[in-house]
């Protein structure tokens, strides 16, 4: 959580927030929280655990990616 965060700060176009799943149930359901830290991109792409700081930007990047959002946006309605 603290690399996403450091991200959000140094960049106008990241945001962080951090939720204590206990207290938000509903976000904890909604975002299917089995384990934590969750790293959750654009609605879209999700991050199980701690990852390295490379991994997390590689995920961000799929973000300028359309046809990779696409499938990753299909993927999660079905």
């Amino acid at each position: 959580m603290l690399l996403a965060h450091k991200l959000a700060l140094a960049s106008p176009y990241i945001t962080g927030d951090m939720v204590e799943v206990s207290e938000f149930p509903h976000l904890a359901a909604k975002y299917h929280v089995y384990g934590v830290p969750r790293t959750v991109i654009n609605e879209v792409i999700q991050i199980e655990g701690a990852v390295p700081e490379n991994a997390l930007v590689a995920e961000l990047m799929k973000v300028e990616d359309d046809a990779a959002m696409a499938r990753l946006k299909a993927e999660t309605k079905a």
